[in-house]
């Protein structure tokens, strides 16, 4: 993850770098070397995640590629925080760390509670949003959690939640579930103890009003200052990911200036975000571009 980046962009092999020093971890092993099973642990994924997307947006920063809104999947949020002048960089750093370990530990909890079986997410596929929920709210122990697309839906839940509830999706016609490689059952009323915890984490940490427009996974909406912002990173924990509502929001704000030369841009690891918005109503006039290679950084700063 990120190497190729790291080699060719100094900057970005400094940011890295700093966050090692900042976070206590040898963050360039973690990204180049780690197993997928250290990898896919909250407190490590967090950490490794983070340094990727910040470690582009400033090479996008060198090369004179600022952003006029932010928005971030899931963990994704607090590099949006970050980018959007709300955390210092520093302060990001202590927060994302501190977050993903006390997920991890939550969920290690979760799972000694339950036989050993971790917890964890499914995606559905081929059931409409409010069919998964409806499904799910029946179900002990199981939640929707992120609300991907019109196609997709993710729900969390225990080991035994999961079993019965993807039973129920295909019963109900999903097209599959798919269980998904992370530490837990993110985004849901499961995670209310990691929730407490990190609301006393963040209880001094400031938080500063957006320097741009940034969108809340919680509410769906903009973030309206500083404020709010802080109160939905301890909400992210046990809400769900609005990501739908995000997407229609940003779509809107983007067509009332539809004369300005708009670029939507997926910094940092993977390319999910931007097949979730080549399914919206504003994928086709505004594609989605991943950047997170050489290749890619240098194309988005040539246009």
């Amino acid at each position: 993850m990120m190497k190729d980046v790291c080699e060719a962009f100094p900057e970005a092999r400094a940011v890295v770098d700093e966050i090692s020093g900042i976070a206590g971890v040898d963050v360039p092993k973690l990204l180049w070397e780690a197993a997928k099973e250290t990898l896919s642990r909250s407190d490590n994924s967090q950490l490794a995640i983070t340094a990727a997307s910040i470690a582009t947006i400033k090479v996008l920063a060198g090369r004179g590629i600022e952003p006029s809104a932010a928005m971030g999947f899931s963990l994704g949020e607090f590099p949006a925080l970050y980018a959007a002048g709300v955390l210092s960089f520093e302060d990001v750093i202590k927060v994302v760390r501190s977050r993903g370990q006390i997920m991890q530990a939550v969920c290690e909890e979760i799972a000694a509670e339950n036989a050993g079986h971790a917890p964890g997410m499914s995606a559905v596929l081929g059931l409409p949003p409010e069919k998964v929920i409806e499904i799910a709210s029946g179900i002990g122990n199981v939640y929707a959690a992120n609300l991907n697309s019109v196609k997709q839906t993710v729900v969390s839940g225990t080991f035994d939640g999961l079993e019965a509830a993807e039973k129920a999706f295909a019963e109900a016609g999903a097209r599959r579930c798919v269980r998904l490689a992370v530490a837990g059952p993110f985004h849901c009323p499961l995670m209310q103890k990691a929730a407490d915890e990190f609301e006393g984490v963040l209880a001094d940490v400031p938080f500063q009003n957006p320097k741009i427009s940034l969108f809340s996974n919680v509410t769906g909406r903009l973030v309206a200052d500083g404020a709010e912002a802080k109160k939905s990173a301890v909400l992210h924990l046990t809400n769900p990911v609005r990501w739908t509502d995000e997407e229609v929001v940003l779509g809107s704000l983007m067509a009332q200036d539809a004369a300005a030369e708009w670029k939507v841009l997926e910094p940092g690891p993977g390319r999910v975000l931007g097949g979730l918005w080549k399914q919206t109503e504003f994928g086709e006039r505004w594609p989605c571009d991943s950047v997170n290679t050489v290749e890619s950084i240098n194309e988005v700063a040539a246009c």
